[in-house]
């Protein structure tokens, strides 16, 4: 049985892990490449509304694989989406790109992965509801994001869903 002053530290370290916030959905959808369903994903806020980055965070993204997925697919997967967009530099994809090798993993069927972007505009990632790591650099934010959110999203149908966008 655990003493006063052990149970206050229990409770102490429980609240200081980071777990998963619980935020109110705004949308979710599938997406599929050609005949493959790869993931279901999730988009919530504090208020389960969607405006932009700074109105809306925290912002989290939850997608749960279909499909097993390997780290260096899904990294290369992402670069191709900002090249796509154009809204970020070969460089600050390169260092993205190198520093999501250490926040990421291979993802199995039933896997999830978060990214939840915060206030200051750094990104929280969890894998399976546990924190992997934080990366700081804040134009990663808006960046990573805009492969579902931005207008010119590759997945459009995904992005309505999300966005509970009519």
């Amino acid at each position: 049985m655990l003493k006063p002053a052990s149970m206050l530290l229990a409770a102490v370290l429980a609240f200081n892990t980071k777990a998963m916030p619980e935020l109110k959905t705004v949308g979710e959808g599938s997406y599929r490449y050609l005949f493959w369903q790869l993931y279901d994903a999730r988009l919530a806020t504090a208020n389960g509304k969607f405006a932009d980055y700074q109105q809306s965070s925290p912002v989290l993204l939850e997608l749960t694989y279909k499909r097993d997925i390997s780290r260096q697919q899904f990294i290369d997967a992402t670069v191709d989406e900002w090249k796509k967009l154009g809204h970020s530099s070969a460089e600050q994809q390169q260092q993205w790109a190198a520093q999501l090798q250490n926040l990421w993993q291979d993802v199995k069927k039933g896997d999830k992965l978060a990214a939840l972007l915060l206030e200051d505009g750094r990104v929280q990632f969890y894998f399976n509801g546990t924190e992997t790591g934080v990366l700081e650099d804040t134009a990663f934010g808006a960046a990573f994001f805009d492969i579902w959110l931005h207008p010119d999203t590759s997945a459009p149908k995904l992005r309505r869903e999300l966005t509970a966008a009519n």
